[in-house]
């Protein structure tokens, strides 16, 4: 029986590729955000790390199998001037096998001025990006976890509003002896159910994989993670004129990042993000970008995070990460 919802998961996972199109253009896009300091200190992308933080599963929801029971987890992060991004999530484990969690998240864009044709300024207005979530995660045998995230997202921008429905599914497979994860997630599987105006528009679905590996008899585990699986035409890429060869394309679907474990409480991370590296360039920023550091720990009941990173021009990005165990 286990073996039979196995494959089905990974089915799912792996059908994802032939029911969406591969356009880029897409709404929704704060869905992408990473909301894990962890994840942000290595990359911003990570779906295989093993630890017991519960903002992880907000990439990938198999992860929610290793948070402790009754989990309180908060996550704020810096983006551009005027904006509050943040998100919140509760975990409990359901019985031997499965664990279920909620969580909220939203990126305000705070007042907006409203002009007229000369200048003139009418009022103000506001924009907001959120969405409410539920996650479950069931084991689905000893190395072996699946599972799902259903979204409610909701945007509003001044008169214009919209509403969607999605879907996340993963997978990891966690061998501890080995100290080695792998992990698939289809993400942001749905469609707008009120759309913006009277076209209809695309969610940010993405497609990855990606694993962890700790080094035997070191603190060290280097992570890798693969995404934008479905999108592969150069048309696909804001960096096309700084793309001209097939190994900056293929290198743009990567983000790699480093733990260093000092000791067992305590984590310093830093990460390169391939694809924001060249888009950052092509901005004219150069200095650290695709760069992220990070670091956290975690003492008894309580855990805090923290990391830095670009992703945009105009400011760095500081992200912090709390949580509690009740």
């Amino acid at each position: 029986m286990l073996r039979k919802r196995l494959y089905l998961l990974i089915i799912s996972l792996l059908s994802a590729t032939v029911l969406l199109a591969q356009e880029r253009s897409s709404v929704f896009n704060f869905l992408s955000l990473p909301t894990s300091s962890h994840a942000i200190g290595l990359g911003g992308r990570n779906i295989s790390v093993i630890d017991d933080d519960a903002s992880l599963a907000f990439q990938n929801p198999a992860l929610l199998a290793s948070v402790s029971d009754n989990s309180i987890n908060f996550n704020f992060m810096t983006y551009m001037r005027g904006t509050k991004n943040g998100s919140a999530s509760f975990t409990r484990i359901a019985g031997e096998r499965g664990t279920w969690g909620v969580n909220a998240q939203f990126l305000g864009y705070g007042k907006i001025e409203e002009t007229d044709e000369w200048g003139n300024q009418l009022g103000s207005n506001t924009a907001l990006d959120m969405a409410i979530s539920g996650l479950y995660s069931y084991n689905l045998s000893d190395r072996w976890v699946g599972g799902a995230t259903g979204k409610f997202i909701y945007s509003k921008y001044a008169t214009y509003s919209s509403v969607a429905l999605a879907v996340d599914l993963g997978l990891n497979y966690y061998d501890e002896e080995h100290n080695v994860s792998f992990s698939a997630v289809a993400a942001n599987l749905g469609g707008q159910v009120k759309a913006f105006g009277n076209h209809h528009e695309r969610l940010p679905f993405n497609l990855m994989m990606g694993f962890t590996k700790g080094i035997a008899h070191a603190p060290f585990r280097i992570s890798v993670t693969m995404s934008d699986m479905t999108r592969w035409k150069k048309t696909d890429l804001y960096f096309v004129d700084k793309a001209p060869n097939g190994g900056k394309l293929l290198m743009s679907h990567f983000n790699v990042g480093i733990d260093v474990l000092p000791t067992k409480t305590t984590y310093l991370s830093m990460g390169f993000n391939f694809r924001r590296a060249y888009e950052m360039k092509a901005a004219g920023s150069s200095h650290a970008a695709g760069l992220t550091f990070g670091a956290g720990i975690n003492v008894k009941h309580f855990k805090f995070g923290l990391a830095y990173g670009k992703y945009h021009v105009s400011a760095p990005t500081l992200a912090f990460t709390l949580g509690y165990h009740i």
